[in-house]
């Protein structure tokens, strides 16, 4: 039998997460937005919250939330600021590939610092010729002595320039493409390690996302996550953990547009009228509810089959790629039911409809995710 409440933990963390979001990301996200800057003063009070990194398990300290109750997490936050929450939750996107593959050591020091203290940690794959094609990555790596010495640069990575730790991708050869990679815990402040300045970026602005350079970046054999050759697996199963929280925060972000246009349609008169009672923009209302429904119920069905041991590739993308999509499209509907009001600063709108244009494009774009599910339709 299908049940689709939630429990009264989950409900209670809705209400947490909904008056952190209220008391401590609305009133500075439009300025953070204009100055393109984290508000790094907001971090201790997510962290006393339980809001930052929520997936760290008890045994290291954190709240042991599961992929469900994270993405009701992220799906407030993003109402709030789409940039603030990426931030946020990059801790759990950098936490995922440690508690999947990560020593026990490496564990309990890493995981265990997301859970004691309110920092941040960044996860890098990216370069800047490769996105969507991991396995083409450039960034070297090779064992000398005792060590490994990494050599590269990394490109749009969030959290860069303020992370304490990061996740770094890298191969031994990238003519050995999947085999070659692997995967390194990178503390801030090692020496050749060089975070660049923050990208001027179009949307998510309060996010910080920069380059990593990597000159002779010197990691201990104990900071090794994932071994040469499986490095790439491990790349794929974090994004197939952490997708279904994109596609919750795209929740959020809609459920944001709808409410500033119903409460613009109603104050907006054209012919002697509010415009919420013309067809053609009420229609645009009710399917902007229609796209929160589906992709809330996409979002949860994928991070409740990751609670329960369930790892469905097809879930996981078909509620990032909807997601994504239908924030962007109920993001552009937003800016047309304010005219042209909706193109200026002064009105949320247009910051949402910046924001939302990443989340087609990070972690897996919305046209490889159709990829991804065709693959796994016609491998059965």
């Amino acid at each position: 039998m299908l049940d689709f409440s939630l429990s009264d933990e989950q409900l209670a963390l809705i209400d947490a997460a909904r008056r952190f979001t209220r008391e401590h990301i609305l009133p500075v996200a439009a300025a953070c937005d204009r100055r393109g800057e984290f508000p790094m003063e907001l971090l201790e009070a997510a962290w006393k919250a339980g809001l930052l990194s929520p997936t760290v398990p008890v045994r290291f300290g954190g709240c042991g939330l599961g992929e469900l109750d994270n993405a009701l997490v992220c799906e407030e936050l993003a109402y709030g600021c789409l940039g603030i929450e990426a931030a946020l939750q990059c801790n759990a996107l950098a936490a995922t590939p440690i508690l999947l593959a990560g020593s026990e050591r490496l564990q309990r020091e890493y995981l265990g610092r997301l859970a004691a203290s309110p920092i941040l940690a960044a996860f890098a794959t990216s370069e800047a010729d490769v996105g969507t094609d991991v396995a083409a990555m450039r960034c070297r790596f090779e064992r000398v002595g005792n060590d490994y010495v990494l050599n590269g640069q990394k490109a749009w990575i969030t959290n860069a320039t303020l992370a304490s730790f990061h996740v770094v991708f890298a191969t031994s050869d990238p003519k050995k493409r999947h085999e070659g990679i692997a995967a390194f815990v990178v503390e801030r402040g090692t020496e050749g390690l060089t975070p660049g300045t923050p990208e001027d970026k179009l949307g998510q602005r309060a996010c910080d996302t920069a380059t990593l350079t990597l000159e002779d970046v010197k990691v201990p054999a104990s900071h090794l996550l994932a071994e040469e050759g499986k490095g790439f697996k491990l790349a794929m199963e974090t994004f197939n953990q952490t997708r279904p929280a994109i596609a919750a925060a795209s929740a959020g972000l809609m459920r944001r547009c709808l409410d500033e246009c119903i409460a613009y349609a109603k104050e907006r008169k054209t012919f002697g009228t509010a415009i919420a009672s013309h067809q053609m923009v009420a229609a645009m209302l009710a399917e902007m509810s229609i796209r929160i429904e589906a992709t809330q119920l996409l979002a949860r069905k994928a991070s409740w089959s990751l609670d329960r041991g369930v790892r469905d590739p097809i879930a996981s993308s078909a509620a990032k790629a909807f997601g994504a999509d239908a924030a962007m499209q109920t993001a552009t509907d937003a800016v047309q039911i304010f005219g042209g009001c909706g193109y200026v600063k002064e009105f949320p709108v247009e910051k949402l409809f910046r924001d939302a244009k990443l989340l087609q494009i990070y972690e897996g774009t919305s046209q490889i995710q159709r990829v991804l599910i065709a693959r796994q339709l016609v491998n059965r």
